[in-house]
C-alpha cells in the first residue's frame, strides 16, 4: 500500500523519509522538495503528477540514485542509499533499478539486441547467458523479430520497447519511468502502457512513472501530486 504519512510500514520496498532537495542559483535557493515521505511496497505502479518545475523528475532522480538530496533519507529494498560513495551507488544502481526515459537513448549504430545486451555487459554472465536474457527480454516486449533492426530501423513506439527491454533485462528492483508515453502518439502510447501494465500485474515488477498524461496516470494503482514541494494523493490534490 503506498502511503504518504511518514509512519513505519514494514512492507515498504521503498521508503522516503524527511526528504528535501534545495537548489541554489545565483544568490537565490530554491525549495524544490521539502519534507518528502512515501512507502510504496514491492509490486505497486505509483504515478507522480504535478505542474513543470514542481520536482517530478528530482524526485525520480533521488529515487534512482542519479543525484543526492539536501537531507532525508532514501532507502530502498533495505539499502539505505542517500550516503553511498559514487562507486558504491553505481554498483547498485546497475542491479536494482531501471531507467525508462521520455527519449530512448538508444545508441543508433547498434542493433535492437546489442542495446539490450548492453547493461549485461557490466555483469559477469558468459556470452550465452547474456543472450538468452536479451532474448528473453525482447520477446517480452513483443520484439523478437526486430532483434537484428537499428534503431532507424524502427518506429517510436518499437524503439520505446527495446528502452524497456533493455530497462528490464537486468530483473531490476523496480522501473523509474520519465514520461514514457511523452514523445509517443495515442496508439503508441497505449501500446507502452500496455507493457508496463503487463510488467507489473503479471511479473510482478514495481513501477514509478512521472507523466503528465491523465490517461497514462489512470493505469496506475495510485496518483501522488507534487505541490510545492510536498506530495498529496489524487483526491485531496483535486480538491486543494
Amino acid at each position: 500500500m503506498v502511503s504518504i504519512d511518514g509512519k513505519e510500514h514494514s512492507n515498504s520496498l521503498v521508503r522516503i523519509r524527511n526528504l528535501n532537495k534545495v537548489y541554489r542559483r545565483g544568490g537565490e535557493t530554491i525549495n524544490v522538495l521539502q519534507g518528502l515521505n512515501l512507502d510504496v511496497e514491492k509490486g505497486e505502479f505509483v504515478a507522480f503528477m504535478g505542474p513543470s518545475g514542481s520536482g517530478k523528475t528530482t524526485l525520480l532522480n533521488l529515487l534512482g540514485g542519479l543525484d543526492t538530496p539536501t537531507s532525508g533519507t532514501v532507502t530502498v529494498d533495505g539499502d539505505e542509499i542517500t550516503h553511498m560513495s559514487g562507486r558504491n551507488l553505481a554498483s547498485w544502481r546497475a542491479r536494482h533499478v531501471g531507467f525508462i526515459f521520455q527519449m530512448y537513448n538508444l545508441i543508433p549504430v547498434l542493433t535492437a539486441f546489442q542495446n539490450v545486451e548492453l547493461p549485461l555487459l557490466l555483469t559477469k554472465l558468459s556470452k550465452a547467458q547474456r543472450r538468452q536474457h536479451v532474448e528473453t527480454a525482447l520477446t517480452l516486449v513483443g520484439l523478437s523479430d526486430r532483434m537484428k533492426h537499428y534503431p532507424r530501423q524502427l518506429s517510436g513506439g518499437q524503439e520505446q520497447r527495446v528502452a524497456i527491454a533493455r530497462a528490464i533485462v537486468t530483473d531490476p528492483t523496480f522501473l523509474l519511468c520519465d514520461e514514457p508515453t511523452g514523445d509517443l502518439d495515442r496508439k503508441a502510447a497505449e501500446e507502452i502502457l500496455d507493457l508496463l501494465t503487463e510488467l507489473e500485474s503479471n511479473h510482478g515488477k514495481t513501477i514509478l512513472m512521472v507523466t503528465h498524461d491523465p490517461l497514462a496516470a489512470e493505469r496506475a494503482d495510485v496518483v501522488l501530486h507534487l505541490d510545492k514541494g510536498a506530495l498529496v494523493e489524487g483526491a485531496e490534490a483535486a480538491a486543494s
